[in-house]
């Protein structure tokens, strides 16, 4: 059976880059995540929801491979953030069995069409599918022994209000697991350093981190380390000196 989730509206605008200083724009941002500081990075535009066709990451192990790294077993519930058309969703159902239960997730309605469609041919009876926001997973509290974000963190517009809305959604024990590319964060990737600085700053702490070629990039996990802080104590991550040269802002 599939459940939709509700629509949230409103996509905040890209963070524009001058030298070392982000324009804010309050008003172009979604009013949702103005108590949050802006990300000082550049955001990705929004990619294919096919990062790559599924013959060829299954052939070069990718999902077995962030799953046994995931420690993901039967009658866990996992929640897969930026579904698009269901690659991890249908693998992780099939690992967690059904006793256990996989949310997808996407902000892209016409992707999650697709993707129930997929879901009730194959009859995946521990798959819910929900309609997620820019800034928010909309995740139920305490809920999740593992969140996936994979190829997708480094187009979240608001990445301070996403994760600090994304904290209570995990279990004692549970995990954020990333996979993504090593590559500025305009360029459809993110370095890790920023990843690490992100997370650290919503009172995360990085678990593993491992490059592997069945990824296309890097598996990174956190867990929770502390408490969540209130929106205005985060301090948004400067941007590193050769990520700005990089995109061509000085210091």
């Amino acid at each position: 059976m599939i459940r939709a989730g509700g629509v949230f509206a409103g996509i905040g605008a890209l963070a524009l880059l001058g030298g070392c200083e982000v324009q804010q724009v309050d008003s172009d941002r979604p009013e949702t995540a103005r108590d949050f500081p802006q990300a000082t990075r550049p955001v990705s535009d929004l990619g294919a929801n096919s990062f790559s066709t599924e013959q060829a990451r299954d052939n070069r192990g990718e999902a077995v491979t962030v799953m046994d790294l995931a420690g993901i077993e039967p009658g866990m519930t996992v929640a897969d953030i930026g579904a698009g058309e269901g690659y991890y969703t249908v693998r992780l159902a099939e690992r967690v069995g059904q006793r256990g239960r996989v949310l997808a997730q996407d902000i892209d309605p016409d992707a999650l069409s697709r993707l129930g469609r997929r879901v009730e041919g194959d009859r995946l009876e521990n798959v819910s599918i929900a309609l997620g926001g820019p800034d928010d997973p909309h995740l139920p509290a305490d809920s999740f022994d593992r969140v996936f974000m994979v190829h997708m963190y480094h187009e979240v517009e608001e990445p301070y209000a996403f994760l600090w809305r994304l904290y209570p959604a995990l279990r004692e024990g549970g995990k954020v697991i990333v996979v993504d590319t090593d590559r500025p964060s305009n360029e459809h990737g993110l370095p890790p350093k920023v990843l690490f600085c992100e997370f650290e700053r919503l009172g995360f702490r990085l678990r593993e981190f491992v490059r592997k070629p069945e990824m296309a990039g890097y598996y990174a996990s956190f867990e929770i380390a502390g408490p969540r802080p209130e929106p205005a104590e985060i301090e948004p991550c400067a941007l590193p000196q050769e990520d700005r040269a990089h995109i061509g802002g000085d210091a």
